[in-house]
Order: structure tokens, then sequence, then C-alpha cells
């Protein structure tokens, strides 16, 4: 008898209700469009705004700091209308959002519908992520957030997969309506399919976000870990903030960044569970330790292509089955230690955060374990415009009528950049490394006074 109801138990596993796989299919349309938009961000504000540089990384900075510092707000207010209705609200926003950034290019109109995207995007992290745990059983809930990690990475992949054929095909500003069409498709489903039967969720009002909020900011040891993996993050966010206007500018306008960061997705995918495996018996810390000192060598292989050039010429032989330019061979090989980094980095932080919170309290602190993205985000893509502006130019600022060789000497010092980020890695790796050492005296000290 016990055989066959495990067995049951067992089958009953991977089954998920309707609005399980909704909030999943709608969760792959708002996970292209917004990675199909956000690896172009910057070049869109750039090229099609007219922002320089360091006016775009401060733009895209505040916009994507603020789109992890919101949701816990709006999830506030989301739980009083109700999912369905927020569901309906998010993605209409993101659809009028992305949309009219495709329409309008000037300024002040393309803040403003910024604006309207990051109020939309706000609410999807916490509707989806909601919609999850409350179609999901104590019996399959660890299966249904792997589908649902793995439905993410999907939508982040195809989404920047897409992207170049709009870019290159009709144009970079089109790419917005790719974007404002998956959202669409999203709205429509939540309108037409879903169906909020079970208001069983908790509600949270502001004033308790806020004072979650305040009950992080008064633990030093939750404050000093979100300052040192910010530099993780810091280094993660160039994918997006310098990698795709890096490559363009040093390779034309046939190069495909967007291919390039798929490599960082398809690398957690792959890996993400046999490292959380091999590491399982390691603390958290340590094994956050091995991915912060990893990072610094992704910078590090990025800043690479001119030494590696200086091997193989302007052509590196893959296996004798195709050729790459070397800047390429060298930011696969820093994206993918990115991925690796994140396998070791993204799962125990979560882990050790919840472990920090009293009893009882563990979701409300992760609903701000993101904290350390909205400040490297800041810092990221502001350096980023700096950056750029100093070692890797936009063409359109240079004098008219160089010729190619004079040109190249604007561009001959680009891979400094990768630098600057080497060093906020082994800083940030340090730091962890003295945090480790001081919390585990701390909790040592603790232990033995108690006993």
């Amino acid at each position: 008898m016990a055989k066959e109801t495990n067995t049951v138990a067992s089958g009953q596993g991977w089954k998920f209700s309707k609005e399980f796989w909704l909030a999943n299919f709608m969760e792959l349309c708002e996970r292209a469009a917004y990675y199909g938009f956000f690896i172009v961000l910057t070049l869109y504000l750039t090229d099609i705004v007219g922002f320089t540089d360091t006016e775009t990384g401060i733009v895209a900075g505040v916009f994507y700091a603020l789109l992890y510092f919101l949701p816990p707000f709006v999830g506030a207010i989301s739980d009083k209308i109700g999912f369905k209705k927020g569901l309906i609200l998010a993605f209409a926003l993101l659809t009028i959002g992305y949309f009219f950034l495709g329409v309008f290019h000037e300024k002040i109109p393309v803040l403003f519908f910024l604006f309207i995207v990051l109020v939309g995007g706000s609410f999807i992290k916490p509707l989806i992520t909601g919609t999850v745990a409350k179609t999901t059983t104590e019996e399959n809930r660890a299966r249904g957030y792997a589908l649902f990690y793995w439905v993410v990475n999907i939508g982040a992949f195809s989404g920047k997969t897409f992207v170049p054929y709009v870019r290159q095909g009709i144009g970079l500003e089109y790419v917005n309506f790719f974007s404002a069409g998956m959202a669409f498709l999203a709205m429509l489903f939540a309108i037409f399919f879903y169906n909020q039967n079970d208001n069983s969720y908790t509600t949270k009002t502001i004033e308790d976000v806020v004072k979650s909020l305040k009950k992080i900011m008064t633990s030093p040891r939750l404050l000093l870990l979100i300052l040192i993996v910010s530099g993780f993050w810091t280094i993660q966010h160039q994918l997006y903030a310098t990698m795709p206007k890096y490559v363009i500018r040093l390779l034309g306008e046939d190069a495909r960044p967007e291919w390039l960061a798929n490599v960082n997705p398809a690398v957690v995918v792959l890996f993400v569970v046999l490292v959380t495996n091999l590491m399982k018996k390691q603390k958290a810390v340590t094994s956050m330790l091995v991915g912060m000192l990893l990072m610094p060598f992704s910078a590090l292989a990025m800043s690479g292509s001119q030494w590696l050039g200086g091997i193989t010429g302007s052509s590196v032989s893959i296996l004798g089955f195709f050729t790459l330019h070397p800047l390429t061979v060298m930011m696969i090989i820093g994206i993918a230690i990115q991925g690796l980094a994140e396998c070791f980095i993204s799962p125990r932080f979560l882990e050790y955060f919840s472990l920090q919170a009293p009893k009882g309290e563990e979701g409300v602190y992760l609903g701000f374990s993101h904290l350390h993205s909205f400040l490297s985000a800041l810092a990221g893509f502001t350096m980023s415009g700096f950056l750029l502006d100093a070692y890797c130019p936009d063409p359109n600022t240079l004098p008219a009528g160089l010729s190619a060789a004079e040109k190249a000497v604007y561009y001959q010092d680009a891979h400094v950049i990768w630098y600057y980020f080497v060093a906020i890695g082994f800083v940030a790796a340090i730091a962890l490394f003295v945090f480790k050492i001081a919390t585990e005296r701390i909790d040592a000290k603790k232990a033995a006074v108690n006993h």
C-alpha cells in the first residue's frame, strides 16, 4: 500500500495546473521581450536616441537598478488588485512602453516610455513567481521552480537569438516592436486564458515592505555581503553595458553581440545543477568565494583579444571547421567563465541570505535579495559609459574623413576597459575571503558561548 502511495505521489510530482503552464508561457514571452530589448538598449540610446556614452550609462543604469528595487513595492500593490488584473496591467504597460520606444526617438519621450517599461517589468517578477508558488504543492514545488528556471533561460536565449535579424535586417529601433509583440501576446493569454481561482496568497502592504527593507539595512552582515557581491554583478552587467558596443565598434556592424551574450545562459543551464551538487557539502560562502575568484579571469579573458591576435593573426581556426576573430574567441571564453562563476554564486547567495532571516521572515528578506543588482547596475553602467567614452568611443564623435588606420588609433587601447573590471573582481574576491574568515570566527565564538 505504501509503495502504491509513493508511486502515485511520484506521478503527481510532474502534474501542474493550467495556470502554472500559462504563467510559464507568459514568463517565456516576457523574458524574450526583455532580453531582446535589453541587450541592445545601450546601442538604441546612443545610436538612435542620441545620448552620449556617459549619458547612456547613467540612463540604463538607473533603469536597470530600479527594475530590481521596485518589485517588492509593486508586489504589495499586485496583492491588492489580484494576480489576473496585475498580469494584465503589467503586460499592457510593457506593450505600450516597448511600442512607443519604437515610435518616438526623442530623449524626453524615450525616458517617459522607459519608465512605463520599468513599472510594467517591476510587476512581472512578483506576479509570475507568486503564481508558480500558489500553483505548486510541497510535493512538486522544487520541480516547478526547476521548470520555471529553464523557461526563464529559454526565453532569454530565444530573445537574444532572434533580435540580431531584426537589428541588422530592418533597423535597431524595430527591436522595440518585437518586444511589444511578445508582451502583447502574453497579455492576450492573461486576459483570455488565465483564471485566478485561488486568493489564498499572503498579502503585504507597502508599510510591511518598508519595514523589511529597514531590517535588512540594519543587518551589518547582510549589508557587507550585498556590497561585496555587487562586485561580481558589476562585472556581470558588462554583458549588457559594455560588450555590445565594444564588439560592434571593434568588429563592425555585422557583428552579433546578442549571440555572444547567449553563452552565459547556455553555460548556466548546462552546469548549475552539476556545480550545486559538487558544492552541496561546502558552506554557502565557500561556494560563492570560488565564483568570486573566477570573475576577475572573466574580465581578463575579455581583454585578451590583442594578445591572441598577436599569436593567431586576424582569425582563429576552431578545430578546422570554421574560423572566428580573436576578439570573438576571447569574448566567448570570458562570458563562459562568467556563467560558470554565476553557478557557484547565485543559488548559494540566496541560500545564505535566507538563513540570515529571522524564523518565518525568509520570504520578506528574499524580496530584497537583489539589492546587489540595484547597486551594481548603478555603478557598472555608469562606469561603462565613462570607460567607453575614454577607450572605445562612439564612431559618430570622431573627426570626419578619417582613414581606417587613423580610426584604429582611437581604439588601440579599447581592451584597457576590462582591466578596471579585473581590479574590481580581485578586490571583491579578497573582501569575500576576509568576510568568510571574520564571520566564521564570530559564529564559532557564539557557538562556544552557547555551549
